[in-house]
């Protein structure tokens, strides 16, 4: 169960619990596409087979392995190749991944978002604690949260221990004084559990739970946990 009278600070995934991920992805690499048509056409056409695309990030990921927790270095790598590749100017990456990126933060929140931030940020210090590349600076939600952690900056992800208790010292709290909150059962739950936090699982989507390990709550909405909080 949910100790309340324990929760000092909340740490919050990004993608997928704040926004669906693979509908702002998808968008983003349709205006990555359309760039390389405009601006690279040969890599554009390697770029088109899901098949190669795959190869070339998965060559990317094995030459440059100290890049595994940064996801917009390994993309941009991997349009260098592409263009390399298709014999077209490597120089072309970072533009092309300047589109991508940009369409990258268009998302669009879950409509309970909003007024939960809202209301959490008012009661506790709210850190972001992220695998992903999202910049709650351009998509317009740093105003809500104290301090943000990235697996890209911090040099380890979600399960590791370490960057959970980096999400604490961000605030200036223990972790046992952390609420986590995420959608991912193992990634952000099991870790969160791991690092000696509590952690709320948001399920959307009425999945079954995978683990042994529980949850100390379950919402599908964000203004469940507030609910939860109050």
């Amino acid at each position: 169960m949910l100790d309340t009278r324990r929760v000092r600070a909340i740490s919050l995934d990004l993608d997928d619990t704040l926004w669906p991920i693979w509908p702002t992805i998808e968008r983003a690499e349709k205006v990555l596409h359309q760039w390389m048509v405009e601006h690279a056409p040969m890599a554009a056409a390697l770029f088109s087979s899901p098949a190669a695309i795959t190869e070339i990030r998965q060559r990317v990921a094995e030459q440059r392995p100290e890049l595994r927790h940064d996801l917009s270095s390994l993309r941009r790598e991997s349009i260098r190749l592409a263009l390399y590749r298709a014999g077209e100017d490597p120089l072309l990456a970072d533009a092309a991944f300047a589109a991508f990126f940009d369409a990258r933060q268009q998302v669009e929140l879950f409509g309970d978002v909003l007024p939960a931030l809202a209301e959490l940020s008012r009661r506790y210090p709210l850190v972001s604690l992220s695998n992903g590349n999202a910049d709650l600076r351009r998509i317009g939600l740093s105003e809500y949260f104290r301090a943000a952690v990235t697996a890209r900056e911090f040099g380890v992800g979600k399960p590791d221990p370490r960057i959970f208790h980096a999400a604490a010292g961000a605030v200036d709290v223990q972790p046992g004084e952390v609420l986590h909150v995420g959608d991912d059962a193992t990634l952000d739950v099991v870790g969160a559990l791991n690092a000696g936090m509590q952690a709320v699982w948001v399920n959307r989507a009425d999945n079954p739970w995978p683990h042994e390990q529980q949850p100390h709550a379950t919402v599908s909405t964000l203004s469940q946990l507030c609910d939860l909080l109050a």
